[in-house]
């Protein structure tokens, strides 16, 4: 692509030293307009001073959007309720908001006429893919820059070098060797890089910024209570919260416990493995509440096949596929196996621990009358022996095959 060809540019912008350099970059090498972006995904930051450093490099559209609500309504809690899990143990906590900050680039790529979005993932890793599918699923025809495949900044002392030549203030903590990047929106903190990159290092407590450690935790359980409706969460201990609020809340109860600690080797999209180190305390206790849900009130058959594209759907917003057909066409069957699921789940967190406490719905299909050990008139126990024998068919009659031709 030709850089005459881009007039104006919408970039992901974070105010840190890797978006800061790029601000500077396109201004330089494609001699482009750059809207600026910055999303509140609930990282816990603040986002003012990205408005000041955009600002000091002459931009005069910049986009400080509040999106930690839609973030949880419609993005965080479809994926829950899908009960989504990536390589059994990863939460997808960043895999989850790039769709959501890529869709708001192309809503303000139309409405500032800007013919080209800019990301800062780097040519290595998941989010570069995540981004770009997004961006070609909502606008085809948008330009993408991608300054990590192009530029021939290699290094973070190279980034520091660049920031430092044109007078781009470089945060006190990125001088040098860097111990490892994070990235946090409300769902989760995730650590790589540096120090972090040898597996066989045991991460140090100070990487952990989200959550205390399991054994400083307190030594007495918190017990909680949510409630679900369709579902979702929709109050905590009784109290009505609204998406984000509700997940902050779950946030605050799961830190405080050293809950949703994983130090993770996954496999990335493009081929290789990394090493990450994440905090999600609300939504682990969020995953052990709503499956505690609906094991009471979602039918055997029903429960087994949602566990069964489980890992597919994961897969799908691991790879950067939130906006895919077959996404779209799994959510619907999974918000369907939703319906009756409303209740109540009560639960005991303790030194990074979540444990069931007691679970109730007015949709349950448990059966205390059926399964109880004491005397029933529901069940009669001599049927039973004409469904083994039903069932163990097919098994005889292929040992009888096998004796006969052996």
């Amino acid at each position: 692509m030709p850089k005459t060809d881009v007039k104006k540019v919408v970039l992901a912008y974070s105010g840190g030293l890797d978006t800061s350099v790029i601000l500077r970059w396109l201004q330089d090498e494609y001699q482009a307009e750059v809207v600026t972006f910055t999303a509140d995904l609930g990282q816990g930051e603040e986002l003012e001073p990205a408005r000041k450093k955009a600002e000091a490099c002459g931009i005069k559209e910049i986009y400080i959007d509040d999106l930690r609500e839609e973030f949880v309504r419609d993005y965080v809690f479809p994926m829950f309720r899908a009960n989504a899990v990536y390589e059994g143990v990863y939460l997808l906590g960043t895999a989850i908001a790039r769709p959501l900050i890529a869709k708001r680039q192309i809503e303000i790529a139309r409405e500032t006429g800007a013919d080209a979005v800019c990301h800062g993932a780097t040519g290595k890793g998941n989010d570069q893919v995540r981004f770009e599918l997004g961006y070609y699923a909502l606008e085809p025809g948008i330009k993408v820059i991608a300054p990590w495949r192009e530029w021939g900044l290699t290094s973070r002392e190279k980034l520091i070098e660049y920031a430092e030549q044109h007078g781009i203030a470089v945060a006190t903590d990125k001088r040098g060797e860097a111990p490892f990047s994070v990235d946090a929106n409300l769902l989760h903190t995730s650590s790589e890089g540096k120090l972090l990159e040898n597996p066989a290092t045991e991460a140090p407590e100070y990487v952990y910024c989200r959550s205390v450690s399991p054994e400083a935790a307190p030594d007495v359980a918190t017990y909680l209570e949510i409630e679900f409706e369709k579902g979702d969460p929709v109050a905590v201990n009784g109290v009505r919260l609204s998406p984000a609020s509700l997940l902050a809340k779950l946030n605050e109860i799961g830190g405080a416990n050293g809950v949703g600690r994983i130090d993770l080797v996954e496999n990335r999209f493009v081929g290789m493995k990394s090493r990450g180190v994440y905090e999600t305390p609300g939504g682990t206790i969020l995953l052990h509440a709503h499956r505690a849900i609906e094991s009471l009130t979602l039918d055997r058959g029903a429960a087994h096949l949602k566990d069964d594209i489980m890992p597919r759907y994961a897969e799908l917003i691991y790879f950067g596929y939130w906006f895919s057909p077959e996404r779209l066409m799994l959510q619907a069957l999974i918000d369907q196996s939703q319906e009756k699921v409303s209740g109540h789940v009560r639960l005991k967190v303790y030194k990074g621990n979540v444990s069931l406490a007691g679970r109730w719905s007015p949709y349950t299909l448990y059966s205390e009358e059926h399964v109880t050990f004491e005397e029933d008139s529901v069940y009669d126990q001599r049927n039973a022996e004409g469904f083994i024998k039903l069932n163990s068919l097919r098994l005889q009659m292929m040992n009888r095959r096998d004796r006969r031709t052996s």
